[in-house]
């Protein structure tokens, strides 16, 4: 079978819809590989950051003008629209489609979002979204995913976790997933264990809140990728005051 090679980044871009309209939420972009640099196997994703210079706010209308719009107006779909995008110098090109939030996306969009969630939601069910929009946080949000050692292989579960209060007291806030209360307290339970999150007044301020508040926590075997929005450091570096998007 013989494919298009696709060169670009990639972006997942999620839209709330109501079966005629549609509302962008912020772009984030997702790390799959389970080691730094993207090596490895994927998983279900090891980090994630949200922040509006990921896409100009040309390229945001690009994405709903040519794939997010001629699918909700072909299909009348309702509910969130993942598109899996990369961006090309040809434009955006879907790798894949959910009807879901993304996870770990989900948790540094929640971190930047400044609107209350639930009238947009309703809007959407109710099929009166045209007009809704939501307010950001000007600065960006990171997630940093804490796994199973092991994972996204078999690995061990029952381990002893220590240090989300302290995480939690600088700020973060630490989404909790593969995790059981146990004999002795909370347990690690699955692969992807935690997520910590934190927002900054830029994206380098963003990482180090949240791999500052990551370094608090413990749990034997515990992994994480050490590199979550370095691409995004690299984009800031090379376009120094670019226009922002969505957020």
């Amino acid at each position: 079978m013989i494919e298009e090679f696709l060169r670009g980044e990639e972006v997942s871009f999620i839209a709330l819809c109501d079966g005629r309209d549609a509302l962008a939420l912020a772009p984030t972009q997702d790390h799959k590989a389970v080691f730094d640099g993207d090596r490895g196997p994927n998983t279900g994703g090891m980090g994630a950051y949200s922040d509006s210079r990921i896409l100009t706010e040309a390229e945001t209308n690009l994405v709903l003008e040519r794939v997010i719009y001629p699918t909700v107006e072909r299909t009348g779909f309702t509910g969130f629209l993942y598109a899996g995008l990369m961006m090309t110098a040809a434009g955006p090109k879907v790798l894949e489609f959910n009807v879901r939030l993304g996870d770990p996306e989900t948790q540094p969009l929640m971190h930047r979002m400044e609107s209350d969630f639930v009238p947009a939601l309703m809007a959407s069910a109710e099929g009166r979204l045209a007009g809704t929009r939501l307010e950001w946080k000007a600065g960006p949000s990171v997630c940093v995913v804490l796994a199973s050692h092991g994972y996204p292989g078999a690995y061990e579960t029952g381990k002893a976790i220590e240090g989300i209060e302290a995480a939690e007291a600088m700020g973060a806030t630490v989404f909790q997933a593969g995790t059981r209360m146990g004999a002795g307290g909370l347990e690690t339970a699955g692969g992807r264990v935690l997520g910590v999150t934190a927002s900054g007044a830029d994206l380098a301020g963003a990482l180090d809140a949240a791999y500052s508040a990551t370094r608090m926590i413990h749990f034997s075997g515990m992994h994480y990728r050490t590199d979550i929005g370095r691409k995004g450091l690299r984009r800031y570096n090379q376009n120094k005051g670019g226009s922002s998007s969505v957020g």
